[in-house]
């Protein structure tokens, strides 16, 4: 049973698991090189847990606790762990270096997880010693809230690792679905024709941002593409979209919209920049 985890990677994704893991009770280590990052993401997890004292979901007693079990630090030696997990920048070789600093101060049997979104866990995990413990951990946005998390196993990754994480999941109330390495996994594949059949829409003046919102909201998805996206972020989306396109031959069903990329051009990422397809209050 994991009792502790740490997170690299202190941006939306990391705070967010982080903050789940010690609502559930983990001792939780958040790493991340930026004290920027690392100073924001504890003002962003103080403000969701005061969020849930005013609306009564959680005393102030408890909220005191979940962040007493939080440790925030740009000190990767502290990085130990009986599972780790990264949220870093979608770039293998990032990801790849980090995992395999991490190797020399933890055990062989510390599980290496990776939140990424599009990258190939066969990838990183043939880079890494002992590749059986490397696996996908696939959260998604507000990792706190959203109840599925996609587990994926590649090609070396033991049962063992499996049903660690799997079990790992349920202690966080989550919903574990195991998947097979593949690009976008599950989630990202299917999805990807929401974003991208809206966008087109769009582009050839069918319809407006706001009316393909309205009405795909109307027909029972919680979120419209469009909001989803300026959720997600812009740069994060079209990443995961380009990675698609490039995995399956420049297929044209994944071609990246010109709408997402002038907006990521433009610094425009949704949210998290206070405006993407909408704007936002700072």
């Amino acid at each position: 049973m994991i009792q502790k985890i740490c997170v690299a990677g202190a941006g939306t994704m990391g705070s967010g698991i982080a903050l789940c893991a010690a609502q559930h009770n983990l001792e939780v280590i958040l790493f991340d090189l930026n004290e920027v990052v690392l100073s924001k993401a504890k003002e962003q997890i103080q403000k969701n847990l005061t969020f849930l004292v005013e609306k009564n979901k959680i005393s102030m007693e408890e909220s005191t606790a979940v962040l007493k079990r939080i440790s925030f630090t740009n000190n990767i030696q502290d990085c130990k762990a009986p599972l780790i997990i990264e949220a870093i920048i979608e770039k293998p070789e990032a990801k790849i270096d980090l995992f395999n600093q991490l190797n020399t101060i933890n055990n062989t049997d510390t599980i290496f997880a990776s939140n990424t979104s599009s990258l190939s866990i066969n990838l990183l995990q043939h880079s890494i010693p002992n590749p059986e413990r490397v696996a996908g951990l696939h959260f998604f946005n507000p990792a706190q809230i959203m109840k599925l998390v996609e587990v994926v196993k590649a090609t070396d990754t033991s049962e063992k690792t499996i049903n660690t994480l799997v079990e790992f999941c349920e202690t966080l109330n989550k919903k574990a679905v195991v998947c097979i390495d593949a690009p976008g996994f599950i989630v990202n594949r299917v999805a990807r024709h929401y974003y991208l059949e809206a966008m087109k829409l769009v582009e050839e003046n069918i319809a407006t941002i706001e009316s393909v919102d309205e009405i795909m909201e109307a027909s029972g998805f919680k979120m419209g593409p469009f909001k989803l996206m300026d959720l997600i972020g812009n740069d994060i989306n079209l990443a995961v979209t380009q990675s698609l396109y490039d995995a399956f031959d420049k297929e044209k069903r994944f071609e990246p919209s010109i709408l997402q990329i002038n907006k990521v051009k433009a610094g425009e990422l949704g949210k998290k920049t206070s405006k993407g397809f909408y704007e936002y209050k700072a």
